[in-house]
C-alpha cells in the first residue's frame, strides 16, 4: 500500500517543480541537528585531548627547569669535597676548547678511514648542492652518514656559524618567495615532505628555519646535518634560528643527547655566566668564572641585542677561581629556599617583570673577588627562547612552562611600533592546525612538526611570503596512517593516547591522591563527591584540566554522584614491574621522577657507555633525594640496585633500567580501536 500523489503535486511536477513535504523537511533538520551535535562532541573531545597533551608537556618543562635550578644551587653551595658536586661539575666546568686552534683538533677527520663496505653517501667539500641532495636521499632511505663525514660537516658548519651575525636580514622580491618553517623536533618525515611540496633550498628559494630542530623525535641528528649542509651551500639564503631546545641541558631530558651520544659539552642558556671583578689599585677588571669562560666572547657577540662592550680577554689570559677557595661559612649564609629564589631571579624567572634590580653578588672573602651577573642581557635570551603570547594585556612570568614570560597584545603593539615592524612570526608552541594568529593578527605562530603528540594530533605547516609580506600557509600531515583515518577515528586514536598518558600521571601520584581524597572523607567511608574528586585531583597534579568533563573517561562508575576513590585507584588499568623491593616508597618516587632520574643518569654517564656503577647509582639517588627534600636510605637504594642488575655484572644499564620501570596501560591492550571509537 502506498499513498498517491496529490493533484497539486502532479501539477508542480509537470511545471518542473517538486515541493518538499513537511516530514521530509523535519527529517532533514533532525539530521542536520544531529550532525552538528556529533561534530561538536568530536571537537570537544579533540580540545580535551589537546589540553591533556599540552598540560603534561609543560609540566615536564617546568620540572626540568626546577631540576636545573637545583643543579645550579649545588654547584655554588655544596662543599668541594662533596661527591654530589663531582657528579655534575663537568656540566658547568670551564670548556677547555677555547681557542680556534684547539677547536680544530676536535674536528680532525682525516685519520678516520671510510671502509669499502660503507654504502652510504660520500661527501666532498666544499659542499655542493649535488652533495647535500644525495644526503637528503640517503636519509630518506634510512641510510647513515659515516662518522668521518659527520665530523667534517660539523667542522665546516662551526667555522661558518661563528662568523654569522646575530640578526639575519632576509629580503623577498618578485622573483622569489621566502619559506618559513617552525619547530621540527626530530620529525624527518615533515622536513622531507616540505622539501617535496615546496622544493629544496636554493638561491631562488630561500628558507628560514625557526629553531627547535631537535628532541622528542627520532631523527634530530639527520635534520641538523641536512640543514647544516644547505647552510654551507647557500649561506645567504638558508637561515637557522635557535630555539629553546638547542640547549644541552634540555637535550639531556628530551632525547637528543641519547640520540647523538656525542662527547662535546654545551653550556645552557638557563644558567647565566658570572662576571668576576678583581680590585686592582681601586679599579675593576672584568673576568669570568672559570666554568663559564667559553661564554664570554660568544655571549657578547651573539646574545646581546642592546649592549655594546669591549671584547673580553682570551680564555688563556683569564685568571681562574679555585673551587677550594670557597669557605664553608659563605655556603651556610643562604637557605635552600633563598638561594633557589635568587637563582630564579638571575635566570629571569622572577615574579616581577618590571625593571630589574641588581641581585646580591656572590663573594669570596679569601680571594677578594666579587661576582656579578649581567642579568638583563641573560634574561633577554631566556625570554626570547621560552616565552609565549597571551590574550590579556601585560607581561607576567610563564609559570606553566617554568621559564620565560607571557606577553599580551599591548606589548606586541609597543615592540612592533618601536621597530617599525608589521608582523612577528614565532614558533615554540604546537598548534592543532600548524599555525595560529593572535594579538589582532600581529603575532603568527608556525609549527612544522605534524603528529607531534600522537598520530593525528595536529597538522604541520610552513609559510611562503612574497614582497607583499602576506603569509600564505601550506598545511600537511606526514603520516600516511593519519591521512587514511576518518575524523572520528583520528580523534579516537589521539584521545586514547592522551588518556593513557594521563592515567600514568594519576598512577604515579596515587599516594598523594589518596591523601588528598581522605581530606574530604572525614567519616572514612571511602566515598567522596565528584566535585571533591575533581578538586583534589587538580590540586595534586596541577595540570589545569577539566576533570569533571574527563570523569566519564577516567572513572568507570559513580554512585549517586559519589566516587569510590579506593576502587578507582585500583582500576586505573596500569601495571607496574614486579621487583622484589622491600621499600615500596622508593618505587613510587622512581615512577614520579623517572624523567629527572634519567636526566641525572645521562649527566653522570660521562663516557656515554650507557652503564653506571652501583656507587654512581647510589649518588644519583642521593642527589635526587636532596632535590626532592626526602630521605632515601642507602639500604633501600642498594636493594633497588641489586634487583635491577639483571645480568649481575655490578653495573646498571640505563636504558634497561628505564624500560624496566615503564608503566603499561592495560586498557590499551584490552580494548580494540573499534571498541574505543
Amino acid at each position: 500500500m502506498g499513498c498517491g500523489m496529490g493533484k497539486s503535486e502532479q501539477q508542480l511536477k509537470k511545471r518542473g517543480k517538486v515541493s518538499i513535504s513537511v516530514p521530509a523537511m523535519r527529517a532533514a533538520l533532525l539530521i542536520q541537528r544531529w550532525y552538528r551535535q556529533y561534530v561538536a562532541r568530536l571537537e570537544m573531545r579533540r580540545r580535551c585531548t589537546w589540553n591533556i597533551f599540552q598540560s603534561i608537556e609543560y609540566a615536564g618543562e617546568q620540572d626540568q627547569i626546577k631540576l636545573y635550578n637545583f643543579f645550579g644551587f649545588l654547584m655554588d653551595h655544596f662543599t668541594p669535597a662533596s661527591s654530589e658536586r663531582n657528579l655534575i661539575s663537568h656540566i658547568f666546568r670551564k670548556n677547555e676548547i677555547c681557542r680556534d686552534t684547539e677547536w680544530e683538533r676536535y674536528f680532525c677527520y682525516k685519520s678516520i678511514e671510510v671502509p669499502d663496505s660503507y654504502n652510504g653517501p660520500h661527501l666532498t667539500f666544499p659542499m655542493t648542492f649535488c652533495g647535500v641532495s644525495k644526503l637528503v636521499e640517503a636519509f630518506k632511505h634510512k641510510q647513515q652518514l659515516h662518522a668521518r663525514y659527520v665530523l667534517q660537516l660539523l667542522g665546516e658548519t662551526w667555522r661558518l656559524l661563528r662568523i654569522l651575525p646575530n640578526i639575519s636580514q632576509v629580503a623577498a622580491c618578485h622573483t622569489k618567495e621566502i619559506t618559513i618553517c617552525g619547530d621540527l623536533h626530530g620529525h624527518l618525515e615533515d622536513l622531507l615532505l616540505i622539501f617535496y611540496k615546496n622544493g629544496l633550498p636554493s638561491s631562488e628559494k630561500p628558507y628560514v628555519f625557526n629553531g627547535d630542530y631537535v628532541d622528542r623525535g627520532k631523527n634530530s641528528l639527520e635534520i641538523l646535518l641536512i640543514l647544516f649542509g644547505f647552510l654551507l651551500v647557500y649561506p645567504n639564503d638558508v637561515h637557522l634560528n635557535r630555539g629553546n631546545h638547542e640547549d644541552h641541558i634540555v637535550n639531556l631530558r628530551y632525547g637528543f643527547t641519547k640520540e647523538v651520544l656525542g662527547k662535546y659539552r654545551y653550556v645552557s642558556a638557563l644558567r647565566p655566566p658570572k662576571s668576576t671583578h678583581h680590585a686592582v689599585n681601586g679599579s675593576k677588571t672584568p673576568t669570568m668564572n672559570n666554568r663559564n669562560t667559553e661564554l664570554v666572547e660568544s655571549r657578547r657577540r651573539v646574545c646581546s641585542l642592546t649592549h655594546h662592550s669591549p671584547a673580553p680577554a682570551h680564555g688563556h689570559d683569564i685568571p681562574r677561581r679555585s673551587l677550594h677557595s670557597v669557605p664553608m661559612s659563605s655556603q651556610l649564609n643562604w637557605s635552600v629556599e633563598e638561594e633557589l629564589k635568587r637563582r630564579r631571579r638571575l635566570a629571569g624567572f622572577d615574579q616581577s617583570y618590571g625593571e630589574l634590580q641588581k641581585s646580591d653578588s656572590d663573594s669570596d672573602p679569601e680571594s677578594g673577588e666579587t661576582a656579578e651577573t649581567d642579568e638583563h642581557e641573560w634574561k633577554q635570551i631566556v625570554d626570547m627562547l621560552w616565552s609565549d603570547p597571551m590574550p590579556q594585556n601585560g607581561c607576567i612570568p610563564n609559570e606553566v612552562r617554568g621559564g620565560g614570560c607571557y606577553w599580551g597584545p599591548d606589548v606586541t603593539e609597543e615592540v612592533l611600533g618601536r621597530h617599525n615592524l608589521q608582523l612577528l612570526i614565532r614558533s615554540h608552541e604546537c598548534k592543532q592546525e600548524g599555525y595560529e594568529f593572535c594579538h589582532n593578527r600581529r603575532v603568527l605562530t608556525i609549527f612544522s612538526a605534524s603528529n607531534y603528540y600522537e598520530v593525528g594530533s595536529n597538522r604541520g605547516a610552513y609559510i611562503r611570503m612574497g614582497p607583499d609580506l602576506v603569509p600564505h600557509f601550506n598545511q600537511y600531515q606526514a603520516s600516511r596512517t593519519c591521512r587514511e583515518l576518518t575524523l572520528r577515528q583520528s580523534v579516537g586514536w589521539t584521545e586514547r593516547s592522551a588518556l593513557r598518558a594521563l592515567r600514568e600521571q594519576l598512577f604515579v601520584h596515587k599516594s598523594d591522591l589518596i591523601s588528598a581524597f581522605q581530606e574530604f572523607d572525614a567519616n572514612k567511608t571511602g566515598m567522596i563527591s565528584l566535585r571533591h574528586w575533581a578538586s583534589a585531583t587538580e590540586r595534586v597534579l596541577n595540570l589545569g584540566l577539566p576533570w569533571r568533563v574527563l570523569r566519564p573517561q577516567l572513572v568507570s562508575s559513580t554512585q549517586y554522584g559519589m566516587v569510590d576513590y579506593q576502587q578507582w585507584i585500583r582500576e586505573l588499568s596500569i601495571t607496574e614491574p614486579k621487583l622484589e623491593i622491600s621499600d615500596n616508597s622508593i618505587l613510587e618516587t622512581m615512577y614520579k621522577n623517572h624523567s629527572n632520574l634519567e636526566t641525572i643518569f645521562r649527566i653522570i654517564d660521562t663516557d656515554h657507555s650507557g652503564l653506571i656503577s652501583f656507587e654512581e647509582f647510589r649518588q644519583t639517588w642521593k642527589l635526587l633525594s636532596s632535590h626532592l627534600n626526602t630521605e632515601i636510605s642507602d639500604e633501600a637504594i642498594a636493594d633497588l640496585a641489586q634487583s635491577i642488575d639483571f645480568n649481575k655484572d655490578g653495573s646498571i644499564d640505563i636504558n634497561e633500567f628505564m624500560e624496566a620501570f615503564r608503566l603499561v596501560d592495560l586498557s590499551a591492550h584490552n580494548m580494540s580501536l573499534s571498541q574505543e571509537l
